[in-house]
């Protein structure tokens, strides 16, 4: 007995996006294509390319398929487990390839450092995130933190987690970096005062404060470099 779920092999070629990237190659694919490829099958209505067409425009675009989590995916009428672990791994592997030309050893030389390490984690996140980078003498990256995960234009973060994580670590100096989830990263005033009190705190404590950097989507800002701290 057929399976009743349609394969790419059963929708007419023009919409066989293997034979097309074969041909033309990945670049010339859609979303909804390259998506259809990690399904392999659709359902019994419909083919995987409609299918992965349906899931993206459920999800709200790429972008915020990327935020959600095994759960959400398989809410999606025809995504079952199997297919929801199929579309993480392949986002899991998009994002360890953008990092694989990181040594292990990483030098904070200039907030284009930072923005390399982070961007593309950060860039798709839909609420914003405070993360704190712990760096020794020689300004290597010792460790990496997520130490507040705010609503969707707020992350509430105390100097206090801020300088008790950095000590653990013993840290040298730090260096703080958030989202934000709209993808402009010019910095409100909130994210001004903020910065101002771990610069002063850090001072007390003997941990310099070296940057503040809000990551958009693409774009970066340093607080340092635009003279807000």
């Amino acid at each position: 007995m057929e399976s009743p779920n349609l394969t790419l092999r059963d929708v007419p070629n023009e919409e066989r996006p293997r034979e097309r990237m074969m041909q033309y190659g990945a670049q010339a694919l859609s979303n909804a294509e390259l998506l259809a490829i990690l399904l392999r099958t659709g359902t019994v209505q419909e083919s995987a390319v409609h299918l992965a067409q349906r899931l993206l425009s459920q999800a709200g675009g790429l972008r915020s398929l990327v935020d959600m989590s095994l759960q959400q995916i398989t809410e999606i009428k025809g995504i079952g487990a199997a297919k929801g672990l199929q579309i993480q791994a392949g986002i899991e592997l998009g994002r360890r390839l953008a990092r694989s030309g990181m040594k292990e050893t990483v030098t904070v030389r200039s907030p284009e450092d930072v923005s390399g390490l982070l961007m593309e984690d950060m860039r798709y996140l839909q609420k914003e995130h405070f993360v704190c980078l712990f760096l020794n003498t020689k300004n290597h990256i010792i460790g990496q933190e997520t130490l507040s995960m705010g609503s969707l234009n707020a992350a509430i973060v105390h100097p206090r987690e801020v300088f008790r994580a950095a000590i653990k670590r013993s840290s040298a100096s730090i260096i703080c970096v958030h989202n934000h989830p709209s993808g402009d990263p010019t910095p409100s005033s909130e994210d001004i005062q903020l910065t101002q009190r771990l610069v002063e705190a850090g001072e007390i404590i003997g941990i310099d404060v070296l940057d503040h950097i809000v990551i958009g989507d693409r774009r970066y800002v340093s607080l340092k470099e635009q003279g807000m701290m």
